[in-house]
């Protein structure tokens, strides 16, 4: 997977998925979207709270060459102690500082669950409200340093960022990324107008949670369809997660070029 923003003559394109050196054809179909390792670590907030973050590595697929070419850090947090702890915390959301914490400590236990190989791309996720300030973009540039100098790429996942951002903040936050030889990912909402929208934040590469999508059907595969031509206008590179396998064919007709996909389970009937 090549990276380019788009924006007019820059570097040559860093390479991001590389299918070169991956087997050809799928696994077994149950084992598409199965994490092939996960850990959960305690964190406190500054108010006290107590929290879980689990991180599970899932394979990412070049839908082209239907071949496995990196990994992906799929993260959970919970409040620990339930419901009643989320009653009690109303409707507050994290701090900053919180967040940028969390995604620091991320990053860290990631890359030691990943162990990425010299030549493999890795995707690890971060807040927007983290990577939207100067500082918060150092810290994970400087966490995810051992990256520097390898033929595999360190791909920052952003969460949360192209719903509210303006499309320019957006394309300042990934310029950046790619001074520091990261490159950058923008999750977005399964949202067509937004999709058209980001194509001025001139992102390399954007993902869309399909598990929010409705493609169990060929009628519902119509909506799926223009959401997908729509994001693969708006950025060169088109991530897929929890696509469901059966669909990865027509994914691809359509634009969509890599997916993570969901993890089937077998029926008994």
């Amino acid at each position: 997977m090549a990276y380019s923003s788009g924006a007019g003559p820059r570097e040559p394109a860093k390479v991001l998925f590389d299918a070169s050196q991956s087997a050809k054809g799928l696994p077994d179909r149950h084992a598409y979207g199965s994490a092939c390792e996960s850990l959960t670590f305690p964190f406190v907030t500054q108010a006290r709270r107590e929290l879980s973050v689990t991180l599970a590595v899932q394979p990412v697929y070049d839908l082209e060459q239907f071949a496995p070419v990196g990994r992906r850090l799929r993260r959970i947090v919970r409040h620990r102690g339930g419901e009643a702890a989320l009653v009690a915390m109303g409707n507050r959301t994290l701090e900053a500082a919180d967040l940028k914490r969390i995604d620091l400590q991320t990053m860290g236990h990631g890359l030691e669950l990943l162990h990425p190989t010299v030549d493999e791309t890795v995707v690890l996720p971060a807040f927007w409200r983290t990577v939207a300030t100067t500082q918060g973009r150092f810290a994970l540039a400087y966490a995810g340093l051992p990256f520097d100098g390898r033929r595999g790429a360190l791909l920052i996942e952003v969460m949360g960022g192209p719903e509210t951002a303006a499309p320019e903040a957006l394309a300042e936050t990934i310029a950046h990324f790619e001074t520091q030889k990261l490159g950058v990912v923008l999750h977005m909402a399964p949202d067509i107008d937004l999709a058209r929208r980001l194509a001025e934040a001139r992102a390399g590469c954007l993902a869309i949670d399909f598990a929010g999508v409705d493609h169990d059907s060929s009628r519902s595969w119509a909506a799926a369809e223009a959401l997908i031509t729509m994001a693969r206008e708006a950025a060169p590179r088109l991530l897929l997660l929890n696509l469901r396998p059966e669909w990865a064919r027509a994914a691809v007709a359509v634009g969509a070029t890599h997916a993570v996909f969901a993890q089937m389970t077998v029926r008994t009937v």
